[in-house]
Parts: structure tokens; sequence; C-alpha cells
């Protein structure tokens, strides 16, 4: 079964994530299926970079996204395309 997750990197006391599809069995920074986005909570706001369609697909193909993944697409509603004339 796979999940989104995150992936922890970056340096001691200062750390970036990623946002993989992997299996759910594998180790916490192992090889991924696919990065689907990035997370930095030390930048001031916190910088989430997702990408929506990516993860809505493995949504849909049975993927199962994590609690933090789940609040981070809460929190971070899509920007809505600007309305064409």
């Amino acid at each position: 079964m796979l999940a989104i997750r995150l992936a922890r990197f970056g340096a001691k006391k200062k750390p970036t994530y990623r946002v993989v599809v992997i299996d759910k069995e594998r180790a916490r920074n192992s090889r991924s299926v696919e990065v689907v986005g990035h997370y930095n909570p030390v930048a001031k706001p916190a910088q989430v970079e997702l990408n929506r369609e990516r993860i809505e697909y493995w949504i849909k193909n049975g993927a199962q996204p994590s609690d933090t993944v789940t609040r981070l697409l809460k929190n971070n509603p899509a920007i809505a395309p600007a309305a064409q004339a």
C-alpha cells in the first residue's frame, strides 16, 4: 500500500521536508515513488509547495495521505485561477 508522507531532509535543527509517495512499509527517507511537494517549517511564514494534480492522482489510485499531509492540504488551499473575461 502506498502512502503520501513527509521525508526529512536538511541540516541538524534546520529541517526541510519533501512530500513523497512511498510504500507504507519503507523507512522514512527510503527511495520514494515520486516527490510531490516540499515543506519548510523553519521559514517565516512556513513555505509549502504541493503538486495538487499529482497528489489527487495518487489518492485516486489508493495512496493514503498521512495526518500531517492532510493538514497541509487543508491549510493551504489551491490558488483559484483568474476569472477569464
